[in-house]
């Protein structure tokens, strides 16, 4: 599929005119008010490709942003093209209110419509935090205008003391042993200004990194870039090659449409399990295949996990970080142990297909400690499961490799937080009704909740259990969790509780039992019994009456279609 975007008409400057009426009068005036930015009239006859500015002192992990695209400049102008750089909006993961999977699909619009509005005859597009990559990519799947994905990278990691960290799963074990009583005040203010202490995203295989080597994997990325530390040279030098690359797509190389297909679209699903990836990342790419009119299955994700092993020993589902996996052999070494798995025909953003780049890469070196052969791996399954039953009939989400394998059998006793707020106020009470076998229960965090389905499904342990040393407990909600998080947690419970899903029929003292094995989830709670209460639910709460709150909730679908909304999936723009 294609539209009437920059490869059809026109090219550089002369694309996508301004309408006056006169379209010789929109060129003449196009180039006289380009001329006041002092370009000659020879470099405003040549392509242009656009380059997405993500800088923001919201976003941290976009500090660097700057320097990659003077880089990405020098590869464009050697090639022979005229790069202009446009902002778009910027998710800072960790400052926005109530969170950023709300502004996901605002900077997907932007994205799409600013590649589209502007003349441009390919795009760079730079971003790495965790809901930006999907944004772009599900707004440069929708524009289909010649696209390659520039991504800012890992952080490096620090030490305290005689111990590593990394944003963020050590962000958590920390705070877990300083809820725990085992660290103090000032030690804990200590680690927090280690635990991130470069630009780049998280050092681990969490949202981020996982988008990243979905992003590669789909093709929309240079070969060898997912991994790179942020503050690496190869960094520069791959942002150089992506301005040379966006030179030679808009020569005629394939689009967004051509590279997001259903075979690429499984490829990335198996890669996302052989990762341990974050169960974000299940949601990110449903939405940006939604783009494409193409359909992730739940079904056929844990058919593919049953036979797809986790072959990376990286946090928070092993014990090693990104520039560990970077200096092992990175995404490379993944595809070629999983080629047999994997649809070769696939072509990438260099014009060449995926069986094509991995004959090439054959014989390279590869650390097993951390990258481990198909036949050996580190976790004999895949890294999510797809749940479904009575409590989850439209399924939710469980990182089983992540989790504790004792708990993935279990039936106990429900102890339901009927909101955010809930949980906050109670708890932490030591009279909270509680004990280590029970099962955690968080309402009313899903996509059309009020705090539209923040990163909450990591509920903490209650106080007086983590005091006695429990570290794990079966947790169940609506919610997401980050990708960096670990613990036996279910996600993304569909119909989620607002929708008036079974997850909000939950009461205290139910039983509910979970089993991995049967890829089952279920509350033991008799059919007439959940019609009277699902007749005493509380009415849902008001509409927001104006701006992108209302658009959000007319229009935000459920988990397992990506959380996009209802108007912009599986219709390719104009």
């Amino acid at each position: 599929m294609t539209n009437d975007g920059a490869n059809d008409g026109p090219k550089g400057l002369g694309g996508g005119l301004t309408n006056y009426g006169d379209p010789d009068f929109s060129i003449y005036l196009r180039r006289s008010f380009a001329s006041s930015m002092g370009y000659s009239r020879e470099m405003l006859a040549r392509p242009v490709i656009g380059i997405t500015d993500t800088t923001s002192g919201f976003n941290n992990c976009h500090r660097q942003v700057p320097e990659l695209i003077e880089a990405v400049k020098r590869g464009v102008l050697a090639a022979g093209g005229l790069p202009l750089v446009f902002p778009t909006i910027s998710l800072g993961e960790t400052y926005l209110n109530p969170t950023s999977l709300m502004f996901r699909n605002l900077m997907s619009m932007d994205t799409e419509e600013m590649i589209r509005a502007q003349p441009m005859d390919a795009v760079v597009l730079i971003g790495g935090c965790d809901k930006t990559a999907p944004a772009q990519l599900m707004g440069a799947a929708s524009a289909d205008v010649p696209a390659i994905y520039l991504l800012v990278g890992p952080m490096m990691t620090s030490r305290y003391k005689d111990d590593r960290l990394g944003a963020c799963t050590d962000c958590r074990r920390y705070w877990g042993e300083f809820r725990g009583g085992r660290i103090d005040e000032p030690e804990i203010r200590k680690i927090e200004m280690g635990l991130a202490t470069t630009a780049g995203t998280c050092a681990v295989m969490g949202t981020a990194s996982t988008m990243a080597c979905i992003t590669e994997t789909l093709g929309m990325a240079l070969p060898g870039t997912a991994a790179i530390p942020s503050v690496h040279a190869d960094r520069l030098r791959a942002a150089e090659a992506s301005g040379a690359q966006a030179m030679a797509l808009a020569n005629g190389g394939p689009r967004p449409s051509e590279l997001i297909t259903e075979a690429s679209v499984e490829n990335a699903l198996r890669v996302l399990l052989a990762l341990g990836g974050s169960t974000n990342g299940i949601i990110h790419l449903a939405a940006i295949a939604g783009r494409r009119g193409i359909t992730v299955s739940l079904e056929r994700m844990n058919t593919l996990s049953d036979e797809t092993p986790v072959l990376v020993n990286l946090k928070p589902s092993g014990d090693h970080y990104m520039e560990d996996f970077f200096a092992a052999g990175g995404l490379g070494a993944v595809l070629r142990e999983l080629k047999p798995l994997l649809h070769l025909d696939c072509m990438t953003v260099t014009g060449e297909t995926l069986g094509a780049r991995l004959a090439g890469d054959e014989g390279a070196w590869v650390d097993r400690e951390i990258v481990r052969a198909f036949d050996a791996p580190y976790e004999p399954v895949g890294g999510l499961v797809a749940l479904f039953g009575s409590l989850a009939p439209g399924g939710a989400i469980l990182k089983r490799s992540a989790a504790d394998p004792t708990l993935f059998e279990r039936e106990g006793r429900a102890v339901v937080f009927t909101s955010l707020e809930d949980l906050s106020a109670r708890i932490d009470d030591p009279d909270l009704d509680v004990t280590a076998d029970d099962i955690l229960v968080l309402q009313n965090a899903g996509p059309r909740s009020p705090s539209a389905m923040p990163e909450a499904g990591y509920l903490p342990i209650p106080k007086k259990l983590a005091q006695a040393g429990v570290k794990d407990m079966v947790r169940i909600s609506d919610a997401r969790m980050s990708g960096t998080a670990f613990g036996t947690i279910v996600l993304h419970v569909t119909p989620d509780a607002a929708s008036g899903g079974a997850l909000a029929l939950v009461r205290d003292g139910d039983r509910i039992r979970l089993s991995v094995a049967d890829k089952s989830l279920d509350l033991l709670v008799d059919e007439a019994e959940l019609d009277r209460r699902r007749a005493e639910l509380p009415p849902a709460p008001p509409v927001p009456s104006r701006g992108y709150a209302k658009l959000y909730n007319e229009q935000v679908l459920q988990a397992d279609q990506g959380c996009d909304f209802a108007f912009l999936a599986g219709v390719p723009g104009p």
